[in-house]
């Protein structure tokens, strides 16, 4: 799993700036999902070879009574709840405030490892100004400038180092390697816990009419027609014992983070609520994290023949990005469409580990060329000459030429249908890129 670093702070000491330093983006959020607001938000870092998951938080006011206040209290609660690390934001110029010193009294009280960032310390890497904030019993604190970009780099080592060691993938055995991990990710209440309820054929998830029932994502084992699956429900399990617990909001750091493992995510839809934001963010994450994708909707059964159309009106306009994942209408509480669901599974997983040859993607290329060439650019009109395979789960096709700077995207989805075709590539992205060769006589004089 990738680590979860929440920042941690009172209102405008610069945790949001600092929040795009470590996702390196101004629009790094990919989950502000309804029900989440309050400037809790989420992004992907990486520092040399270890990604991690950073949360946002909202000024933070441990004792808050009333009030919007107190709803940003409870989100930095729950961002710390679902954090490995803390980064604990301080303003070196404003100085030591007693409100600090009722974060870090609650921070210890957590028992997550801690760090102390004491931003605003632009040119003043060691004084009076950041020894004051020893105080807070939490260590030595690490000057950084979010606004500049200084020390940023340290503090996320600082907090990467507080945490265990990432396990070997080597150590993997051959009985690990064909397990294929299947993520069931939807907004809440609509039937994930359900759906692998039916999968399993016993209760060994809590499914109850409330959203937010769960909040962990656990992994059950399963196996179908032979293939041994990992399961894992993104809103997690829970043992009957602890239903009555306090309902928790939706956990999105624990979906984005099975989104990641997964080699295949459900999408699960609700066919009786249509199309909302949350799903298409939920949908935009399992893109860009390149996963191979079924959309299945859910209570197929409760909907009218209007309603179905609408629906899949909305799907079309809504979800138009994952055109090429297969959709199988279901109704978890019936046991109906299971075993389409199943087969559209297998086959996203097919078309995601797909092993194309160069010979086979240099003869599709120079078949495409042939059929529509693309478009000159000035004086320069791209040559198309090889491809070849860089990578699996996602697809990746590697199209080497000359001038393929000016392939146009058009022609690049032109390409992608081609190969999609050939291969009978569904559910998966496919991702081409194209480099071009240097021409040796470029720099010299005509």
């Amino acid at each position: 799993m990738k680590p979860v670093i929440a920042l941690v702070g009172r209102p405008n000491v610069g945790k949001s700036t600092l929040f795009n330093r470590m996702t390196k983006s101004r629009d790094a959020i990919v989950a502000d999902f309804a029900g989440l607001t309050r400037d809790r938000h989420y992004g992907d870092g990486k520092l040399g070879g270890r990604d991690y998951i950073v949360i946002d938080t909202g000024g933070f006011e441990p004792d808050a009574s009333s009030g919007i206040v107190r709803e940003m209290a409870k989100q930095t609660r729950q961002a710390v709840a679902e954090a490995d690390a803390i980064v604990f934001v301080v303003d070196v110029r404003a100085g030591l405030s007693a409100q600090d010193h009722d974060i870090a009294r609650y921070l210890r009280t957590t028992g997550k490892p801690v760090v102390l960032a004491a931003n605003k310390a632009e040119g003043m890497q060691e004084g009076p100004q950041i020894a004051e904030f020893y105080e807070l019993g939490l260590g030595a604190p690490v000057p950084v400038s979010a606004a500049h970009g200084q020390g940023v780099r340290s503090l996320v080592e600082a907090a990467l180092e507080l945490l265990p060691p990432l396990p070997d993938d080597e150590d993997a055995t051959e009985a690990d390697a064909r397990v294929i991990r299947l993520a069931v990710a939807g907004r809440p209440n609509v039937g994930k816990s359900t759906l692998i309820n039916t999968w399993l054929g016993e209760e060994r998830l809590v499914a109850f009419d409330l959203p937010g029932t769960t909040r962990d994502a656990i992994r059950v084992p399963l196996e179908h027609n032979g293939q041994v699956f990992e399961i894992i429900d993104t809103a997690g399990l829970r043992r009957k014992g602890r239903v009555f617990e306090a309902i928790e909001k939706f956990s999105v750091v624990k979906t984005l983070q099975a989104i990641a493992q997964a080699h295949v995510v459900v999408l699960l839809l609700d066919a009786t609520q249509g199309v909302s934001d949350q799903d298409a963010h939920i949908a935009g994450y399992v893109l860009d994290s390149g996963r191979a994708v079924v959309m299945a909707v859910n209570k197929w059964d409760a909907v009218d023949d209007y309603q179905r159309q609408m629906l899949e009106r909305s799907i079309a306009q809504r979800l138009a990005f994952l055109r090429f994942a297969p959709i199988v209408h279901i109704s978890a509480l019936r046991r109906q469409g299971l075993g389409p669901l199943w087969k559209a599974i297998a086959q996203a997983h097919e078309s995601a580990f797909k092993k194309m040859t160069t010979p086979v993607l240099t003869r599709l290329i120079h078949e495409a060329v042939e059929h529509q060439a693309p478009k000159r650019s000035g004086m320069f009109r791209p040559k198309l000459r090889y491809a070849h395979q860089g990578g699996m789960n996602p697809p990746v096709v590697v199209v080497h030429g000359n001038s393929l700077e000016h392939v146009t995207d058009a022609y690049k989805r032109y390409l992608e249908g081609r190969i999609r075709d050939h291969f009978k590539l569904v559910g998966t992205p496919l991702r081409v890129e194209m480099r071009s060769s240097r021409n040796p006589f470029s720099d010299k004089d005509s």
